[in-house]
């Protein structure tokens, strides 16, 4: 099958940095923004106010409703993970049997511990639900700089199709079949951002910060095991790759949430854009408990976000942990 036409859907930062590189890649691309007001914006002014200074190009179509954007073959699907199933429900009754919605939020849906992909199954069963996530910052994408993700569908053959359909020389996307394995970097890497903010925003030095992500990692890796991920995938670009740059960098947003809880803001008051990982870590946490999966770090951070811990206690809780062998 062929993917001349994408739609993307929501122009937050991402979206845009989707649909610009869907553009370079030669593709017909259609963008769609469910929020009137900013739509307006990005009729009048070709730009998204989540990217200041990137414009538009003109050969991108700005929808003016779903159903415009519902007639590509392949849908980027890009709004935050919590609003994936209603958006789901609006595109389901537009689109062509076994169109492609990939879907490209990371997180977990919190109520029903569903994974974006089974959120899609579930609200489009007609639909080719897949994923794309991985190691990547928006603004660097906007602009073209090198890039390497991650896209998985549980069919190869399509999976390698999309990649070939978004992929250019500076955005580089790995096909895979791992589906689950995908969306658990992808989500559980945004909790542990946020401990590595923590971390940063006290300054408790670079030797703190990489055994943090460290151990960040092992927790990622057992819940992955638990959750049938291949330990291939949560070695590569949307496991520790992601990983790595989500916790090294203040332009990801998991971290400066954390920055911002170290310096005593209260969670309702930071003002740093969206936090998948503050969205996610309790029911990152509660999977973990059915399951019986230790994961400290990402137990501190649902404790700290919840009111049930203080920073320093969260910090203390893991410091004071017994000595046992790595693993």
């Amino acid at each position: 099958m062929t993917f001349n036409h994408i739609a993307v859907i929501g122009a937050g930062a991402w979206g845009t940095a989707l649909a610009l590189t869907c553009a370079r890649a030669g593709r017909e691309v259609t963008l769609w923004e469910p929020d009137a007001a900013q739509a307006e914006q990005l009729t009048k002014k070709r730009e998204s106010q989540f990217l200041p200074g990137v414009r538009i190009d003109d050969g991108i179509a700005i929808a003016s409703g779903a159903a415009e954007a519902a007639r590509a073959s392949a849908i980027l699907v890009v709004v935050p993970a919590q609003a994936v199933r209603a958006v789901t429900k609006l595109l389901a009754p537009l689109i062509a049997p076994r169109t492609s919605l990939i879907v490209c939020a990371k997180g977990i849906e919190r109520g029903t511990e569903k994974f974006m992909t089974e959120v899609i199954a579930e609200c489009a069963p007609d639909a080719v639900p897949a994923i794309l996530s991985g190691p990547s910052f928006a603004a660097d994408v906007a602009r073209g700089m090198p890039t390497a993700v991650t896209l998985a569908a549980n069919d190869e053959k399509i999976a390698s199709e999309l990649t070939q359909a978004i992929g250019s020389a500076s955005f580089r996307p790995y096909h895979s079949i791992d589906v689950r394995g995908v969306e658990i970097g992808g989500a559980a890497k945004n909790v542990l951002a946020i401990a590595a903010g923590i971390v940063g925003g006290r300054g408790l030095g670079a030797s703190a910060a990489a055994a943090l992500t460290t151990r960040g990692f092992a927790e990622l890796v057992r819940f992955g095991r638990a959750y049938g991920a291949k330990p291939e995938t949560m070695m590569g670009l949307s496991g520790l790759g992601d990983l790595i740059l989500t916790c090294s960098s203040p332009q990801s947003r998991n971290f400066t949430f954390g920055v911002s809880l170290a310096r005593g803001i209260k969670p309702e008051a930071i003002q740093s854009g969206l936090a998948e990982g503050a969205f996610t870590a309790s029911v990152l946490v509660q999977m973990a408990r059915e399951r019986d999966i230790d994961m400290p770090i990402s137990f501190a951070v649902a404790a700290l976000l919840d009111g049930k811990m203080s920073v320093d206690a969260a910090i203390e809780s893991l410091l004071s942990r017994p000595f046992k062998a790595e693993g």
